[in-house]
């Protein structure tokens, strides 16, 4: 498969995943329907709190344009909020294709990375680590492939710097790595033109800073709750079918890989990779075949998204040894570099990203069944209805279903004044998730499902 062709076959679909997505509005699964409707009821932005705050901005911009213009229809405003939060990572992944596509193993590097990383942790896409890592990615594609340190490259990096000066946490690690990097590329240019150095210089300081900010939120909210579950969950990443497959898979041929690299020469890790979808696709049914809790998960998006992290950092890395180990290169990546391979690592990776999408489409589907079902419980009965009278709990409803968000989601369904607001037996007031604005019943007064 010629590099270009799996540029824009890769993209197409990216893309009408994007439009599908935000048509069935999955923006609003988990947070995104508490963030959103404080958004509406505040006319203001929403911080999960100030080291995300760029993303959020990004984010939430045209959403916020749109209410203050006079836009009441919250389903209209659920899809352009979810067709923002798919589109920024989306494009970034792009743009990243694009700048590597003209080197099959840079190519094929990056469509692992949607395939390992982005794909299995983007249904939970409010949250902010799906930009940060496409910002990430992009940044590495820009600076391994330009021939000299432009302005044009230089104000790319520096964007993409500001964005992750404020994204996620992750850039405790990212940051430094990022700034060396350019650091690096600036030292291997011969460019003597200071704009595009000065730019570069102020690249690596916003790298640099996004990791001071990431590593204050880290040291600030250590002991919180919150954070402490996050923390104990690091390495729950298994729970993520979508992920450990695919993870596991290309662990397994990249050991191969280094013992024993003339194996790249023939089909065999094609053929390999092609069971790799083959079982990431059968996912579908673990559920019947094993047991209940073996069956895709969307809340373990989430939960995989600080080891999606750590292996971007592996894909980043290995991108960076092929393009600077050029002297006395290992055999591995000697071979890597033979035009017939490269193209059946692309060709791989290609339908890796496929294969990925198989499941995510399956997910999709359950959410547009939750979403109608629980905007007819809201349709259909007025005041409070308290969510242990919902089968909440049983299947499919509990892949969706997260209680502190019910009066959120609620608000934004409801197509007239009066009708039932879903809640939770508990005080979010005084044991809030985040912050005393989310678990609450929004207000949204003026708004209404389809305007």
């Amino acid at each position: 498969m010629s590099p270009e062709l799996a540029y824009r076959t890769v993209v197409v679909v990216l893309w009408l995943l994007v439009a599908l997505n935000s048509w069935v509005c999955r923006g609003l699964f988990w947070d995104g329907a508490s963030f959103l409707a404080i958004v509406l009821d505040t006319r203001t932005f929403h911080d999960f709190y100030p080291a995300r705050a760029h993303v959020a901005w990004l984010t939430q911009a045209p959403v916020l344009l749109l209410a203050k213009a006079g836009v009441s229809d919250t389903r209209l405003l659920s899809m352009v909020y979810t067709a923002t939060l798919f589109a920024v990572p989306t494009a970034l992944y792009q743009f990243a294709l694009r700048r590597v596509r003209g080197d099959a193993v840079l190519l094929g590097v990056v469509l692992a990375i949607i395939a390992v990383v982005y794909l299995p942790t983007w249904f939970f896409i409010v949250g902010e680590y799906n930009a940060a890592y496409a910002a990430a990615t992009l940044a590495m594609a820009t600076l391994l492939t330009g021939r000299e340190f432009s302005r044009r490259d230089a104000a790319v990096l520096f964007a993409l710097g500001m964005l992750c000066l404020a994204s996620y946490e992750a850039m405790i690690y990212l940051g430094p790595f990022l700034a060396i990097a350019t650091l690096w590329s600036m030292g291997s240019s011969r460019t003597t033109d200071r704009i595009a150095r000065l730019m570069g210089w102020a690249a690596v300081l916003a790298f640099v800073g996004g990791a001071a900010v990431a590593a204050n939120s880290v040291y600030q909210y250590w002991n919180h709750d919150y954070f402490t579950r996050v923390r104990h969950a690091t390495f729950d990443f298994w729970q993520n079918l979508q992920f450990i497959v695919p993870l596991v898979g290309l662990g397994v041929m990249a050991m191969i890989s280094f013992v024993w690299p003339s194996w790249l020469k023939g089909r065999a890790p094609l053929i390999a990779t092609g069971v790799v979808a083959a079982v990431l696709v059968s996912t579908l049914w673990f559920r019947q075949i094993f047991n209940p809790e073996a069956m895709l998960f969307p809340p373990a998006h989430y939960v995989a998204r600080t080891g999606a992290g750590g292996m971007l950092l592996v894909f980043l890395s290995a991108m960076w040894a092929h393009v600077a180990w050029r002297e006395r290169a290992p055999r591995l990546l000697e071979i890597l570099r033979q035009p017939t391979v490269g193209r059946r690592l692309v060709l791989a990776m290609s339908l890796l990203v496929l294969a990925a999408t198989v499941p995510d489409l399956a997910l999709t589907r359950l959410w547009v069944g939750y979403l109608d079902y629980f905007r007819g419980v809201v349709t259909s009965r007025s005041g409070l209805v308290p969510s242990p009278g919902l089968p909440m709990g049983q299947w499919p409803y509990r892949l969706f279903a997260q209680d502190w968000t019910y009066p959120a989601l609620s608000a934004i369904v409801r197509s007239a004044p009066g009708q039932g607001i879903v809640v939770a037996p508990t005080d979010y007031r005084n044991v809030p998730p985040f912050n005393p604005s989310c678990g609450t019943v929004p207000r949204l007064e003026g708004y209404r499902w389809g305007g």
